[in-house]
């Protein structure tokens, strides 16, 4: 665990290793623009605008390189610890038969079908659809738009677990 907090908090420092730089170049030129602005007063926000872009810009193609090396190096690293690293590690796996000891969505399938029994007759007979026997299957409506809605009965029924 201790592997993706590292890995992560090096992505939050390269992020910000990436975005400081435009940001103070753009605050930079905010500040000189706004300091001519107060000297000359020109008081015209659109003025400030152009050469903050202008700077943003050429940070990013003067940085260009160094961010793309950046962000490459730690793609590869992640690749690296999602498939080599984290498969290797024991405390990380889990085991190849755990799959027979979990039923992860017992509860939720419910509906049998009426005709068919098996899933093997579905794949081999593709064209004859089954159905669900609609006496069984309970409706779902909507609950009231008040700002504190009481659950009808169906979703007291799923509240309570019967």
């Amino acid at each position: 665990m201790e592997i993706l907090l590292e890995y992560m908090a090096k992505g939050f420092l390269i992020m910000l290793a990436i975005s400081m730089p435009c940001v103070l170049v753009a605050a930079g030129i905010g500040l000189v623009v706004g300091i001519l602005q107060a000297v000359t007063q020109v008081q015209e926000q659109t003025i400030a605008a152009a050469p903050k872009i202008l700077g943003v810009f050429l940070v990013i193609i003067i940085g260009g390189v160094g961010f793309i090396r950046l962000l490459t190096n730690l793609f590869q690293e992640g690749v690296v610890l999602a498939f080599n690293t984290v498969p290797q590690s024991e405390s990380f796996v889990l085991d190849a038969s755990y799959h027979k000891y979990t039923t992860p969505f017992a509860g939720e399938m419910k509906d049998k079908f009426k005709n068919i029994n098996d899933i093997d007759y579905i794949m081999k007979h593709p064209g004859k659809v089954p159905y669900v026997d609609k006496n069984s299957k309970q409706k779902y409506t909507r609950a009231s738009k008040n700002p504190m809605p009481k659950p009808d009965f169906v979703e007291t029924k799923k509240i309570i677990g019967r």
